[in-house]
This record gives structure tokens, C-alpha cells and sequence, in this order.
């Protein structure tokens, strides 16, 4: 069976906070659905300041899911470690863990937005250290045990139910945080298909002695929308789709290596490209992908349409993908 994922990143340009409200309880409506229809997971992500409303709270979100669901998982990748305190981080993650029972996994990014940093006052030549001090805290800090931070003992309530921690998984595209996550025996998560970085994370793993594993996007892993006719719904719908691979591309450097990444500039190009994908349910099952990631909402699309996809997947697509 493959995996199922339903995106969500609320990105709205020119929201009102009454079309965002509407959006952000779509979000939840579409969560639960797709949790009721079997679906494996909602994806969601962390970015700050950015102009068209995209989420800077994942955490919340997913807090809002799990009250909404009984089933799917929720993953936040990635959070940008290095804006966030670590003592809180590790008590909300807790706390989230105890709520889901268990359906939290937290993908550990550093970013590759300085602004991001600026805008919370942390220093963007230190986010290497501080994400390596976020880490090894959220791990001492999840035993319930005191422990050293900062120069002080402290102790962080309450434990998280998962055994033996929350499952994290460090993120990114350098040696560096293949480095990271095998020195601290984490499951690393790069953030495109880059077999040789997996196979030195591997080779750190025997060289720090620990256990770990990688969990890595597929060579293709579109963006999937349903329709019955996606002529139609490329020349009405696209510019959403443009819009957020236009904002991804404004944010990207040579060195940053992205499972979205595209060189769009027109609607045209985007469809040829293939990074995302607007199929009639047939042309999805016949695609025979290992994962399926929708994005009902991509880029600000109008909510009716997200639903007239997602409902598409799940009545169309879901019962032929086998057990």
C-alpha cells in the first residue's frame, strides 16, 4: 500500500484574516476526512514572515489536527530548530505526543532563510551550534530526568508516551546534518533524493558506533491535485500552483537542495516540468507511485476546488490503490 499524504501549508495570498480563519478550518475538516478515508499522514511545514500567510506554526496546527482525527499521523517538516527555545519545544512536543498518542513525527531542519532569523534576532552563523544544542536537549529533556543546560540543572515535565522518545528525525541536504543525526543515533531525513548522502550517513553511523535510519524522498515525488478534467483545471487553477513554486524558487540557492524545485515562470512550463501533477483518478493509479502527496490547497486555491480534489483521491483513488 502506498503512503498517502495531504499537504498543508495555508499559504493565501492577499488573505483576510476572515478567508484565513475559513482556510485553517477547511484544514481541519479536509484532515479529518482524509483520516476517516484512511489516509496516512498530513504533511505541514514552518516558515515565518512570508508575505502570502504561509504557516509559521506548525505545532498548533497539528495540535488542531490530532483533536480532529483518531488515526493519522501528523509530520512537521520541518520545523527550524534554532528559532525555537529547546526547553519549550521539547514540553510542546510532549505535550502533543501525549495528545495523539504517539502520531507526532518532528523533522528537524535548520532552514536556508536568513531572514527567518532575523526576524526572531538569532544569529545565522550559529544555527549549526544551536541545532545541535536544540537536539541534544529535546533528547535528555524527553528521559524526565534532570539534567545539564545552560550551566544550571533543570528538569522538563511531562515525559512524552512514546518509547523511547517522540520520533525525530534530523532533516536536511549537507554532510553536516548527516553528521548530526548519526552522532546523536537519530533517523535522518534528507531533504531531496540524494543517495550518496545517505550512503555517508551510513558510513557515520559505523563510525559513531550508533543505529539509525534514513527515510528519503523518492527520485519523483509530485505534487498531486485530482481532477476530471485537468485541462480545465491547469488553465483556472495553475496560477496557484505557479505561486508556490515561484515562492520556493525565490528562496532557494544553488546549494539548497529541494524535493519542490522548480524553474517555472509559466503555467506552461510547470505542467511540462512534472514537480506538480493535476491527474484524473485513472492517470493517478496508473502512475503507480510509491508515495502520493496531494496538496488541496496549494498556493491558495480556492477551498471548493481543494475538496473537489481530495474527495476525488479518497473515492476514486484510495480503493484501487490495493490493501
Amino acid at each position: 500500500m502506498p503512503v498517502t499524504v495531504v499537504r498543508f501549508n495555508l499559504v493565501e495570498p492577499g488573505a483576510t484574516p476572515a478567508s484565513l480563519g475559513a482556510r485553517y478550518r477547511s484544514a481541519l475538516e479536509m484532515a479529518a476526512y482524509a483520516d476517516s478515508h484512511g489516509i496516512t499522514t498530513v504533511q505541514t511545514e514552518e516558515h515565518h514572515g512570508v508575505e502570502n500567510n504561509w504557516l509559521p506554526s506548525p505545532f498548533a496546527f497539528a495540535g488542531a489536527v490530532f483533536g480532529a482525527t483518531r488515526r493519522i499521523a501528523v509530520t512537521v517538516s520541518a520545523v527550524i530548530g534554532p528559532l525555537h527555545d529547546p526547553l519549550r519545544l521539547a514540553e510542546d512536543i510532549a505535550v502533543l505526543d501525549l495528545l495523539s498518542g504517539g502520531r507526532l513525527v518532528t523533522v528537524a531542519g535548520i532552514g536556508y532563510r536568513p531572514e527567518e532569523y532575523a526576524l526572531f534576532d538569532v544569529e545565522w552563523k550559529r544555527r549549526g551550534r544551536l541545532q545541535d544544542e536544540l537536539l541534544e536537549t529535546l533528547l535528555q529533556a524527553w528521559t524526565g530526568e534532570p539534567f545539564a543546560y545552560r550551566g544550571r540543572t533543570v528538569r522538563v515535565t511531562p515525559r512524552p508516551c512514546s518509547d523511547p522518545h517522540p520520533l525525530l528525525l534530523v532533516g536536511g541536504s549537507s554532510e553536516a546534518a548527516a553528521r548530526r543525526a548519526a552522532r546523536l543515533g537519530l533517523p535522518f531525513f534528507p531533504s531531496a533524493h540524494l543517495p550518496e548522502l545517505e550512503t555517508y550517513y551510513k558510513d557515520r553511523l559505523v563510525e559513531y558506533g550508533t543505529e539509525g535510519w534514513t527515510m528519503m524522498p523518492a527520485a519523483e515525488t509530485p505534487l498531486l491535485h485530482l481532477a476530471e478534467d485537468p485541462d480545465r483545471a491547469w488553465a483556472v487553477y495553475g496560477e496557484h500552483f505557479l505561486h508556490e513554486a515561484r515562492t520556493y524558487a525565490s528562496w532557494q540557492s544553488g546549494d539548497i537542495r529541494s524535493a519542490v524545485r522548480s524553474a517555472a515562470t509559466t503555467v506552461d512550463e510547470l505542467r511540462a516540468e512534472g514537480v506538480y501533477r493535476i491527474l484524473t483518478p485513472d492517470e493517478c493509479v496508473a502512475q503507480g507511485l510509491d508515495n502520493l502527496v496531494l496538496h488541496p490547497l496549494a498556493g491558495g486555491m480556492p477551498v471548493d476546488e481543494g475538496w473537489r480534489g481530495l474527495r476525488l483521491f479518497c473515492e476514486d483513488v484510495l480503493p484501487r490503490l490495493g490493501p
